[in-house]
């Protein structure tokens, strides 16, 4: 999510060499958008960083690639900014050109000649994403029938430009009609469905977790650190230099708010009584949801990624779990209760 901007194009080769060591294949979540913050200057270099690296690597078969096709819908804050991705604003859609000039694109800035998963980045739609609940129960007028969206997907797999599809930040309702049109169609069904999830956040618990059970169609977890706010790192309103939400503390509302600060601490002291970091804890419970098939870590150096990978081989006990529960209890869901709280604060 980094690459090109806040990590060099040396610190990604460490982390990437530092991934493809181990036995198993290793995931690379990236998008057509990447780095963040975008820009016009850097973007696709995520995709062209990853490229090299597979290259110069021969590690091909060692990678499992999956990159993201951004959309846009009129009502849309951040995707409407981004005119240099297929001249943006309402042209930036999900209807065949758009996905196969995607995947076409992509494919050249990787450098490959198959995505191994090809996902919906956002819906069209206008739907909660971050620490938003509003959703716009509007009649269809501007979104791409998902019947068209599936077809598309549907062709560039025929072709063996996509092994897999899937989709991110979706709702309940859309990963449902997106199962149930890509069963009726014969397939290809969704395979993944990427979401935000967090001890921050836990708002997939509510419905996508349990259709993504059901249906078999599992849950790639990002954010599982809220952006650093689950290191530790900001305790007792701390501001590092370099840390993300001091360089752009645009961002940085949902999880810097009083609901967060307590929860973290809470947080933060079950650690420290069982003799774990935080990070343990953070990773270590997204990973014991049985919806959530791997967690996706945005490392920005070498030291991030061996910590969080590190993390990722710890089980968490059923003390530890209950301990975590008790504090979900007071402290539901932080990041976005505490959000709207700094917002309606704001509202004169």
């Amino acid at each position: 999510m980094t690459f090109g901007s806040q990590t060099s194009d040396q610190s990604a080769f460490e982390i990437l060499d530092a991934a493809i060591d181990s036995a198993e294949p290793v995931l690379i979540d990236t998008a057509e958008m990447y780095p963040i913050y975008p820009s016009a200057k850097t973007h696709g270099e995520s995709e062209r960083i990853i490229g090299r690296f597979i290259k110069s690597r021969k590690c091909r078969e060692d990678v499992v690639v999956a990159t993201k096709v951004a959309s846009c819908n009129p009502q849309g804050v951040g995707a409407t900014r981004l005119n240099w991705i297929r001249s943006g604003g309402e042209t930036l859609k999900y209807d065949r050109k758009n996905i196969a000039s995607a995947v076409h694109d992509s494919l050249l800035r990787l450098d490959l000649d198959y995505i191994d998963l090809v996902q919906l980045h956002w819906p069209e739609r206008k739907v909660p994403l971050g620490d938003e609940l509003d959703i716009d129960v509007s009649a269809q007028a501007y979104w791409t029938p998902f019947e068209e969206v599936l077809e598309t997907l549907k062709s560039l797999v025929a072709a063996g430009l996509v092994r897999y599809i899937g989709i991110s930040n979706e709702t309940p309702w859309g990963l449902s009609k997106y199962l149930n049109l890509s069963c009726q169609a014969g397939g290809p069904g969704i395979a993944y469905a990427q979401h935000q999830y967090n001890l921050l956040n836990r708002t997939v618990d509510i419905g996508l977790a349990e259709i993504a059970v059901r249906e078999r169609c599992p849950i790639l977890a990002y954010a599982p650190l809220a952006g650093g706010r689950l290191t530790g790192k900001y305790l007792d309103d701390a501001k590092p230099d370099g840390s993300r939400y001091t360089k752009w503390p645009g961002p940085a509302g949902r999880y810097h708010n009083r609901r967060v600060d307590e929860a973290v601490t809470k947080y933060s002291e079950i650690a420290v009584r069982n003799k774990m970091s935080l990070v343990q804890l953070a990773i270590g419970f997204v990973l014991s949801r049985p919806f959530c098939a791997a967690v996706i870590f945005g490392a920005r150096t070498l030291s991030q990624y061996i910590e969080a990978k590190t993390a990722s081989q710890s089980e968490l006990s059923e003390d530890v779990l209950i301990e975590i529960e008790q504090v979900h209890r007071s402290f539901p869901n932080p990041a976005v209760i505490g959000a709207m709280e700094v917002a309606n604060a704001s509202v004169p």
